[in-house]
């Protein structure tokens, strides 16, 4: 398994998969599973049992992971690019391939 390319607090679009389309901020990224969980998107509802934290108990709605290779990198202007990496002076950074814009 090679680097991951998408970092939490990125904004990313679906692009393939029954969730196709949407749109969110990675909230969480588990490497071990390349996989990342991202905020409103693949939303899933989980049993809890009455609990300290949740005394109700109930059907609780959550975020599940979505696998890394169905996810894009959104630019500012809005627009799915591909991630590259270059070097600036002697500091390593990500850039977007389609607009050759700095992440």
């Amino acid at each position: 398994m090679g680097k991951l390319k998408i970092k939490s607090g990125d904004i990313v679009k679906v692009i393939t998969g029954d969730h196709k389309g949407s749109e969110g901020k990675v909230l969480k990224v588990l490497t071990d599973k390349n996989k990342a969980i991202v905020e409103g998107v693949n939303m899933v509802k989980k049993h809890m049992k009455p609990s300290a934290d949740n005394p109700q108990g109930g059907i609780v709605e959550k975020e599940a992971s979505i696998q890394m290779s169905n996810l894009s990198l959104l630019t500012s202007k809005g627009e799915t690019t591909r991630v590259g990496y270059r070097m600036e002076g002697d500091k390593k950074v990500r850039f977007a391939k389609k607009s050759n814009e700095v992440i």
